[in-house]
């Protein structure tokens, strides 16, 4: 194998195959945390498996005669195992266009290497069986680096599909019990993170739902049957809804907070509002109630005070957000409708947020705490965030300000041990505050190295019963452990009882 266009050939499926891993599977994609991607794990881990084997043979050893016939049956193995990958990921997953054109590339590279290579292995089955130690200088270092690569990846793919039926969460349907049954419900941002599960537990739930949306393509990965808008004014005056849910806005946490980020943060939670309200006002019947998102942020950087609904405000650009939000909302309470502001805290699920951020890093053994560690982070489960939703638009007496949080909010430091120790992980890094402060301006320290201390008071006192109100545990469930495993299946049979 001493040939340096296969080499070449060789070098360039690593660092496509790397690319493919890192940034799409890894990455955009997180395969590792999908359940409906549990076939296409354990292909990708077998695969990987085959390529530590390919790359070590080539790197260091000469297979002759039943050996050469042992390595060709591989090489052909991962020619179908690709195929079979294909077929499994256009059944269950919409590829990004980067992908499709780096599966292709290493298709065809894969198969130049396959033309290469099959005089040099149609000579060597002929010869004495033996394996015989050779050595091509960096090109079998290399060839050792992506076997150790790949071979990691092989075992993080076959254990994560055997966590994959451990993951998903309870019955949608039952985190609307608490609704009357058949419901119409509008719902806007209804293709986010939160809105996704919300639509999915209304559908299954038997309610009629109808989502606002500017995003045709992500309103494809909604719970069907489903009605998708892309603007009010199809609404007719004549129709009915029950209840409005208003979740739209831009990403508060993503990106620098430039003059046109504030103004884009700020004005696309206030005009959706407003044209909510100029919706409602042509209704011919309003709905019962308008359940608004905010967030805790509307207190501002408290420090260690614990937070009631009752609580007062510090001056910062995550109150001025909230409160214009909330000032908007309120409008629609001259037209009869009640209006409720959940002031959301961090909403964790691994489907997305900033739990999905973390996950990888943790994975690898790159997590830490953020700073000194000592902010506070008042967090909810999204599933339990649902439930309030639900409560919310049933339950007549709610109104005004109510803290959708858990009532055991942590410190940093706490949520990074407590991640860490669902994920078998070490957790001994920490990401200085100077850095963070460097490097995202008031949005590092305003959503990182500050917090709220805030407990859900409201909800409390209407009895409501968190399924998640600890940390530790609702980590070790949604992560899909075998402790979380068995602690939600002994909910699960509470809940029946």
């Amino acid at each position: 194998m001493d040939n340096p266009v296969l080499w070449t050939l060789i070098s360039i499926q690593i660092f496509m195959g790397a690319f493919d891993t890192l940034v799409h599977h890894e990455g955009s994609e997180r395969l590792a945390w999908r359940p409906s991607q549990k076939t296409e794990l354990r292909l990708h881990g077998v695969r990987n498996f085959f390529y530590a084997v390919i790359f070590l043979c080539f790197g260091w050893l000469e297979p002759h005669g039943v050996f050469t016939m042992l390595l060709t049956a591989i090489l052909v193995a991962e020619v179908l195992i690709t195929l079979w990958d294909f077929v499994e990921e256009d059944m269950t997953r919409k590829l990004p266009w980067t992908e499709r054109i780096n599966h292709t590339l290493l298709a065809l590279n894969y198969g130049a290497i396959l033309v290469l290579a099959a005089p040099v292995l149609w000579q060597w089955s002929f010869l004495p069986s033996a394996l015989v130690p050779v050595s091509y200088g960096w090109w079998s270092v290399l060839s050792t680096v992506s076997a150790l690569g790949v071979g990691l990846f092989s075992a993080r793919d076959l254990l994560a599909a055997a966590r994959s039926d451990r993951l998903g969460g309870p019955d949608p349907a039952g985190l609307v019990a608490a609704l009357p049954p058949r419901r119409h419900i509008l719902v806007t941002g209804g293709t986010g993170f939160i809105g996704q599960r919300l639509v999915e537990a209304l559908v299954r739930g038997g309610h009629f739902v109808t989502v606002l949306t500017r995003d045709l393509r992500k309103a494809d990965e909604l719970e069907h049957p489903v009605r998708v808008i892309t603007s009010l004014d199809l609404i007719h005056n004549a129709e009915r809804f029950d209840a409005i849910v208003n979740l739209a806005g831009d990403p508060i946490a993503s990106g620098l907070w430039t003059s046109g980020k504030r103004d884009r943060i700020i004005g696309s939670r206030v005009q959706m509002t407003e044209a909510l309200q100029a919706l409602v006002g042509r209704l011919d019947n309003k709905p019962a109630c308008l359940i608004n998102g905010s967030a805790i942020g509307w207190y501002g950087l408290r420090g260690d005070e614990t937070l009631t609904e009752d609580a007062n405000f510090e001056p910062a650009f995550v109150h001025e957000v909230c409160e214009r939000w909330e000032q908007a909302a309120q409008e629609l309470e001259r037209d009869g409708v009640r209006v409720v502001l959940l002031r959301i805290g961090l909403v964790l699920g691994v489907e997305g947020g900033i739990l999905a951020k973390l996950l990888t890093p943790f994975e690898f053994g790159g997590g830490g705490a953020m700073g000194s560690g000592r902010q506070w982070m008042s967090w909810i489960e999204r599933d339990d965030l649902i439930r309030i939703i639900a409560r919310a638009v049933a339950d007549e007496t709610l109104s005004g300000p109510v803290n959708a949080t858990a009532p055991v909010p942590v410190r940093n430091a706490e949520f990074t041990r407590a991640l860490a120790k669902a994920l078998h992980r070490p957790a001994f890094l920490r990401l200085p505050a100077w850095l963070l402060s460097t490097a995202l301006g008031d949005m590092g320290r305003e959503t990182m190295l500050a917090g709220q201390r805030v407990v859900p008071a409201k909800l409390v006192a209407a009895g409501f019963r968190f399924r998640h109100p600890e940390l530790a545990p609702m980590l070790q469930v949604i992560t899909g452990t075998k402790t979380g495993a068995a602690r939600a299946e002994e909910q699960e049979v509470r809940s029946l009882a």
